[in-house]
């Protein structure tokens, strides 16, 4: 996997508090936060600044709302004072921000994405970024989501409905990447230069 961070961001998505409480479920990939903890350390120690997506729900009584203590981030995952934050209050990180218009002033034409939670928020906007020409790259080890029932309430497991989503992604929309393939990539780049 090639990467050239100077037209790539990293964006954490939804690394929130608020999923620990209720009605979210029981969760898969309990590795998600210390892989994205180690992806953006090494995105920082590369001198590269990420830009945080964070969800600010309208949605009356949500653990996600700003009013709610679910809505911090998770330790770790806060953002510096010198590193952009994008509040959204949709799936999409796109839409109703200036999340594109950020990108596109800086240059960017690739986009790494991980966070919560694969089948909602991250593969929402891996998708509207590649309707929109970026390159995306979707870090599927820190990423995470949950247990949902169907039509029937019958569960589906968190890790087959990662799985169903991040092949979909892969078919048409994203490069499906693990978080040790970006460090090395960096790390491949700073040897370089």
């Amino acid at each position: 996997m090639k990467l050239d961070p100077r037209s790539t961001a990293l964006i954490p998505i939804d690394v929130q508090q608020g999923f620990d409480y209720p009605p979210w479920g029981p969760r898969n990939n309990p590795a998600m936060e210390a892989n994205g903890l180690r992806l953006l350390a090494a995105w920082r120690e590369a001198g590269l600044t990420p830009i945080h997506v964070r969800h600010d729900s309208v949605i009356e009584g949500s653990s996600l709302q700003p009013s709610h203590p679910g809505n911090a981030f998770r330790p770790g995952f806060e953002p510096l004072p010198d590193e952009a934050l994008v509040s959204k209050s949709v799936n999409a990180a796109f839409i109703g921000t200036d999340l594109d218009l950020r990108l596109r002033r800086l240059g960017i034409d690739c986009v790494v994405l991980f966070g919560i939670s694969t089948d909602m928020c991250v593969s929402t906007t891996a998708r509207v970024a590649a309707n929109l020409g970026y390159r995306v790259l979707v870090v599927a080890d820190a990423c995470a989501c949950f247990d949902l029932r169907d039509e029937h309430g019958r569960v589906i497991a968190a890790d087959d409905i990662a799985r169903a989503h991040l092949a979909t992604l892969r078919a048409e929309f994203a490069e499906v990447v693990d978080s040790q393939d970006v460090i090395a990539s960096l790390h491949a780049r700073s040897h370089a230069a």
